[in-house]
């Protein structure tokens, strides 16, 4: 085992010659599953030089799953195939990028639940797309007050919207975000967005 890889870490692909989308979901994915390496690859020829039988799961352009076809029909229990828009391929998840970061987040959970959580090892349930601060409904983090401020925030109101939205101070928001981030251990709006989302308080 190599020595700076966890134990209980395990590989997920990015296959796309669009550097910025890499990165953008790259983020993504580390948030979601902080168990996991995401790898980035800018080419179909670049993930073969990788140690493919490592990946749990492809991320893949649609441009190269269609040159590359019959390689990702393969590993189709793997394979996702990133559009833009609402397309479906035949006998292949699809995700759509071209979409808030708050729907892309609730699409990627919605995957993981119907159809990809089977492909994750046994070490990893629990500790993947389930999100980093997903607890059971039965064990709120949040107050009633700090729930109604994630959730404005997660619809992209700023601070002075929730303001006015529940007729608060602009000061006693910020300090409900502070706990909020906090008591969450978030260290940006996305994992607030993941929580609200596993937790039923936030639907796209």
């Amino acid at each position: 085992m190599h020595p700076h890889i966890h134990p209980m870490q395990f590989k997920i692909a990015i296959v796309d010659s669009n550097i910025l989308a890499c990165m953008g979901l790259e983020r993504i994915l580390e948030e979601l599953i902080p168990v996991a390496e995401i790898v980035a690859c800018e080419s179909f020829e670049e993930l073969l030089s990788k140690d493919e039988a490592d990946f749990i799961h492809y991320f893949v352009s649609s441009r190269i799953y269609f040159e590359h076809t019959a390689y990702f029909r393969a590993k189709k229990g793997r394979s996702i195939v990133m559009v833009g828009g609402e397309m479906s391929i035949n006998g292949v998840a699809t995700l759509n990028v071209c979409q808030s970061e708050a729907a892309l987040i609730h699409e990627l959970v919605a995957l993981q639940r119907h159809g990809h959580h089977e492909n994750m090892p046994r070490h990893a349930v629990g500790q993947g797309m389930e999100a980093p601060h997903a607890l059971s409904p039965k064990e709120p983090l949040l107050s009633a007050r700090e729930t109604e401020v994630a959730l404005l925030l997660c619809q992209g109101c700023i601070n002075k919207e929730v303001a006015d939205k529940l007729n608060i101070g602009l000061t006693t928001v910020i300090t409900h975000r502070k706990n909020i981030m906090e008591k969450l251990g978030a260290r940006s709006l996305a994992d607030v967005i993941v929580y609200c989302v596993m937790n039923g308080i936030y639907d796209v």
